[in-house]
């Protein structure tokens, strides 16, 4: 008898301490997030407010002074890891008996504006925005929010959605797990970049000099856009980026073109037909050997399959009536190195257009790697074939007048590697758990993606630390970023503090 009740007794304890572990689980997301929703507004307008141009070091010094004191008054250990550039900040929060340790990142710096291109008085003020009847955004008090809220309603600035608006969730996040008593059975620590638009040049020596510090088991990447669905979704790859600028060189100076125009070599015609000899009509790279590596089973085209895109949509949106064949479908052409010309220049155009010969015709190519690129041999290939269509090239530099004697077709080479590509296994740590968090969330599986086409600067975090890692999109698609008139809607910003409390809160 007296063992039977020693082991009601143990069958208790044992009960009672499931529940209190439940009680995490069943925590009302939806009402504890509604509860800090403006408090998270303020949050991010206070942040978005401060101009944060990664090309102008000035400008991130008041964003790095903002991020530590707003960590440090929340009992984060807060500290600055130096690099060669700007500094690394670095947070962490030590969870007793944790026995797992989560590492975030974010990135605080944001494009270049141009002011006369946003429909606002200043795009570092924000402002909040409805659309009309006639489909224009019109500004209405930020204070409506007070006693109005409508999730299709936006907030208008710089960085709101790319990548301030993630970080102020997580922040919100942050508060309202701590108001209702909870913690993370987790360590957690967070990284957050200050040179992410200019591609974090200097973070993979930083990762290595500081990976004793930022070791953990997995790494969460809030940032990015959901599926054009705007359903909740997972990414558990980046493709990597490179850069390469070329120059052709014409006549050492522009020249008129009635008496030169059939003598002189035209560098923007040269340039043109070199760039159209490194692709097909159907937008493949005829490079020989520069998709190798590359083959999609069935098994891998089945999960890209699952991706819910509507293709004639997608074509729609972009205003294309056709697309490039990579891949035969828009998950599939991810899957591939891109080779795309984002920027031309020769001569003057419009009302400064001339009668001329230019002096020079200038091209900038960026490449979106994928995991089996190695973008050196991409780059090797590359010149290769430039020098096959009878090309000098020059590295770094432009030519001499001996050289302009000698050689019949001049080009300058400028190219630098960013980073790397990574992709993380669904069925991974990170990703079985991420899955349980979303589906506490919102009450259903994830879109999960194999790679998104943008490009984080992760891979010399998953390369240095040897760590799975998974991004955690957010914002809507629709935002605008990098250009004028950046936006988050209020429902991604709302659900976004609600996927963030729900990982927050979910046991690891």
């Amino acid at each position: 008898m007296k063992i039977n009740i020693i082991l009601i007794g143990l069958c208790l304890m044992i009960s009672l301490g499931q529940v209190n572990a439940q009680s995490k689980v069943e925590l009302d997301l939806e009402k504890v997030t509604t509860a800090h929703f403006l408090k998270g507004i303020g949050i991010l307008n206070e942040l978005v407010s401060i101009p944060n141009d990664s090309n102008d070091p000035e400008q991130l010094v008041p964003n790095i002074e903002w991020c530590e004191a707003n960590l440090s008054s929340r009992n984060w250990a807060v500290r600055r890891l130096e690099t060669t550039g700007f500094p690394l900040l670095f947070a962490e929060m030590n969870v007793p008996e944790a026995e797992k340790t989560v590492l975030f990142y974010f990135h605080i710096d944001g494009q270049p504006v141009d002011r006369k291109r946003w429909e606002q008085p200043d795009p570092y003020q924000p402002v909040l925005k409805r659309q009309n009847s006639a489909g224009n955004w019109e500004i209405i008090p930020m204070e409506t929010l007070k006693t109005a809220y409508d999730p299709e309603w936006r907030v208008f600035a710089r960085s709101s959605s790319d990548d301030k608006g993630p970080f102020a969730m997580f922040l919100t996040a942050w508060d309202a797990m701590i108001e209702q008593g909870l913690m993370p059975n987790y360590n957690v620590k967070i990284v957050l970049d200050f040179e992410e638009e200019i591609g974090s040049p200097h973070l993979p020596e930083a990762v290595v000099r500081h990976k004793e510090t930022l070791a953990a088991d997995m790494m969460l990447i809030m940032d990015g856009p959901r599926h054009l669905s705007n359903e909740p979704t997972l990414s558990f790859g980046a493709r990597g980026i490179s850069q390469i600028t070329l120059t052709v060189f014409g006549p050492r100076a522009a020249q008129h073109s009635g008496h030169y125009g059939n003598y002189a070599p035209n560098p923007a015609f040269r340039l043109s037909q070199l760039l159209a000899s490194m692709k097909d009509d159907a937008g493949k790279v005829i490079i020989p050997g520069y998709y190798d590596g590359i083959v999609l089973t069935d098994k891998e085209k089945e999960i890209l399959a699952q991706v819910p895109d509507d293709e004639d949509d997608i074509k729609r949106k972009l205003g294309i009536g056709s697309t490039d064949k990579v891949g035969s479908t828009y998950q599939e052409s991810l899957q591939y190195p891109s080779l795309n010309i984002r920027g031309m220049s020769s001569g003057w155009v419009g009302d400064e257009v001339r009668t001329i010969v230019p002096a020079d015709a200038t091209a900038e190519i960026d490449i979106r790697l994928v995991p089996e690129s190695d973008p050196e041999r991409l780059f090797s290939l590359i010149r290769k074939h430039i020098e096959n269509q009878g090309y000098h090239i020059l590295d770094d530099r432009g030519p001499t007048d001996e050289e302009r004697q000698r050689y019949p077709k001049l080009l300058k080479w400028e190219g630098s590697i960013s980073y790397q590509a990574f992709r993380t296994p669904f069925d991974s740590e990170p990703g079985i758990w991420l899955n349980r968090a979303m589906v506490r969330a919102f009450g259903k599986d994830p879109i999960r993606k194999r790679i998104s086409g943008g490009s984080l600067p992760i891979a010399p975090f998953v390369d240095a630390l040897q760590v799975p890692a998974v991004t955690v999109v957010t914002v809507n698609s629709d935002n605008n970023q990098h250009g004028p008139n950046e936006n988050i809607r209020l429902g991604n910003y709302k659900e976004g503090i609600k996927t963030a409390l729900s990982i927050l809160t979910e046991p690891l």
